[in-house]
């Protein structure tokens, strides 16, 4: 087997023993290294040569091993990776990558700590990755190429390419009720040309449709959506988008008798004090809806109880810079907010902020990564605390 060796292996399960048998709430984050400037701004010591790694981190406020690193596993240091996606079982582990052409697959009912490299030809810049809704296949976007790589869950192996009429696609959504998949149009790599749109794709077909205008100013409006996530249960079905650039929330409804979507600005953070929206989840019953801003680093609660297509404002949660990914507990008592953005001035903390879902207050900060000079890139629970929240 390629990727992490047997001796690492057993190594990361004699560390990790001791704590699978006690109330430990264990979070895997995906690091790098700070850049130089990340460093000076923060006022930490440089570590050395650049690096990347998987961390298991101890992220239970209640512990006494809290913000204990478990298991930390070497990644190559030009790999970038990027995002961490479960498949719907919990029972894989994706790692996608921004710098080469290939994502790593980990087996989480075996949970040893293996990574096996899976090459992905005609892939640059691995971004997001979702799963078919009987779990058989999966969708990976390429910003960097504009395409989609279609793959086979249970093999990994590489089925058929999808190629896009609009460039750098991001974000990803599938529903099978509608035989639909719906994908961001984002930004170039060097975060120039930001797009406007997204694309609707027939699954079954791979055959793209449609593509939507997510601006009402005149274009290029240089909105960037980048995140998108169907509603669970919606019905018709209703995706959020989230326009980085350009500040908003947007919705994408399914129209039966059009056989298409109905897109419509829903939420407007400018003004708001909070911008670069990023993540977006769901709980349970789909109620409510938890969206991340970068800048300077928010965690919001919207209420979608009355209408899936109109928000309202709950709480915004100060975390800090960097807000992205966001962990949740099964049971919804925490959140934990990831806060560094792809290692951008200003939006790259370190640091994973510990949300009390109950009490909507902040009440502990993991500061482990940050104070050794990495900023995490994405974050799950493991598979005993994981809750998807809509993914």
């Amino acid at each position: 087997m390629k990727g992490i060796g047997f001796s690492v292996a057993v190594a990361v399960l004699s560390v990790f023993a001791p704590f699978t048998a006690t109330a430990h709430i264990l979070a895997m984050v995906n690091y790098e290294s700070k850049t130089e400037e990340g460093l000076r701004a923060h006022g930490i010591e440089d570590h050395g040569a650049r690096k990347e790694g998987l961390a298991v981190i101890d992220v239970d406020p209640r512990s006494k091993t809290f913000g204990k690193i478990v298991v930390d596993i070497s990644l190559p240091p030009n790999l970038v990776g990027h995002h961490l996606f479960y498949n719907r079982d919990m029972s894989k582990l994706y790692l996608t990558a921004l710098g080469r052409g290939r994502i790593y697959v980990m087996d989480m009912k075996a949970l040893d700590y293996r990574l096996r490299k899976v090459e992905v030809p005609g892939c640059a810049v691995g971004e997001d990755i979702v799963f078919s809704d009987d779990n058989k296949t999966w969708y990976l976007t390429c910003m960097g190429s504009g395409n989609i790589i279609v793959g086979d869950a249970a093999t990994d192996t590489i089925k058929s390419t999808i190629s896009l009429p609009q460039p750098y696609p991001h974000g990803i959504a599938i529903n099978g009720a509608i035989d639909r998949i719906l994908v961001t149009n984002t930004i170039k790599p060097d975060l120039t040309d930001p797009g406007e749109t997204i694309t609707a794709v027939e699954a079954g077909s791979g055959k793209p449709l449609d593509t939507y205008k997510l601006s009402a100013k005149p274009s290029p409006s240089g909105v960037a959506p980048v995140e998108i996530l169907f509603v669970p249960g919606s019905n018709p079905p209703v995706a959020y988008i989230t326009n980085m650039f350009g500040g908003t929330l947007w919705t994408a409804a399914w129209n039966p008798s059009a056989k298409g979507f109905d897109v419509a600005q829903a939420y407007d953070f400018n003004g708001t004090g909070s911008g670069v929206p990023l993540e977006i989840y769901f709980n349970d019953n789909a109620t409510r809806m938890y969206v991340t801003t970068a800048n300077p680093g928010h965690f919001h609660i919207f209420d979608i109880s009355k209408d899936p297509k109109k928000p309202e404002l709950m709480k915004t949660i100060k975390t800090a810079a960097g807000a992205h990914h966001v962990g949740f507990t099964k049971d919804w008592r925490y959140g934990f907010v990831q806060n560094a953005f792809i290692n951008l001035k200003g939006m790259d903390d370190g640091s994973i902020t510990v949300v009390d879902l109950n009490s909507a207050k902040v009440v502990a900060s993991v500061d482990t990564l940050k104070n050794m000079g990495l900023n995490p890139n994405s974050i799950v629970l493991l598979p005993r605390w994981n809750h998807l929240a809509g993914h």
